[in-house]
């Protein structure tokens, strides 16, 4: 493993290097790589990315998409700084330089900060500071991870939008939620449509139930 000074740009062959197990983006747009990767091929690498030591690797912390870009421009190294970081360290330096440099999808943010509060054992308020939020825009994030995994893969996958993936969260059963889900892309719905038939499903329910109280 390479020694260097804190902060020292080293440069390592892109085989030594593995992916972050805590990198917060699932989803990587492949016409923003190829972009990337011409512009590597013509000017390098021009922000290092940052590692750490792991089992004889090097660990991404923050640069995937750069370090992605480089192995498609054919490149055998890339400019790194070396850090010491532990795993609860590594995870919110992912977090934090995907938040500043791209948003993250909501449910990308969702799971990075499930994984922060397991790993770090805080609580959603002392999370909340150290990202700068609201309490109540933390727990908002998270509530995205209780609907089934069909709602969140489609926004995940940019098939509906967070405001779809909130309203179906008025829904009483996950089996209501995936076929709202399908309604939503089969019929291109609005999120306010969808609104106004959860509310009127709603409605057909109470009468359902008045009727019956009525006949018993």
């Amino acid at each position: 493993m390479q020694e260097q000074t804190k902060d020292e740009v080293v440069y390592l062959y892109l085989d030594d290097i593995i992916p972050n197990r805590f990198q917060p983006r699932e989803v990587f747009e492949e016409r923003a790589l190829k972009e990337l990767a011409v512009s590597i091929k013509e000017h390098g690498v021009i922000q290092p990315i940052i590692v750490r030591n792991v089992n004889g690797k090097y660990e991404i912390i923050a640069g995937e998409r750069r370090y992605k870009a480089s192995a498609m421009a054919g490149l055998t190294k890339i400019p790194a700084i070396i850090r010491n970081l532990d795993d609860k360290e590594s995870s919110k330096v992912a977090l934090l330089e995907n938040l500043q440099r791209r948003n993250l999808n909501p449910i990308e943010e969702a799971r990075t900060y499930q994984k922060i509060l397991e790993l770090d054992q805080m609580t959603q308020e002392e999370l909340a500071k150290t990202m700068g939020k609201s309490q109540s825009a933390v727990a908002n994030k998270l509530r995205l991870l209780s609907l089934p995994e069909e709602v969140q893969d489609a926004l995940l996958k940019e098939n509906i939008s967070e405001r779809h993936a909130r309203t179906l969260l008025n829904l009483k059963t996950p089996q209501e939620q995936k076929d709202m889900l399908k309604k939503i892309i089969d019929e291109r719905l609005t999120v306010r449509q969808v609104e106004n038939l959860i509310k009127t499903d709603s409605k057909e329910e109470e009468k359902e139930v008045l009727n019956l109280n009525e006949n018993k």
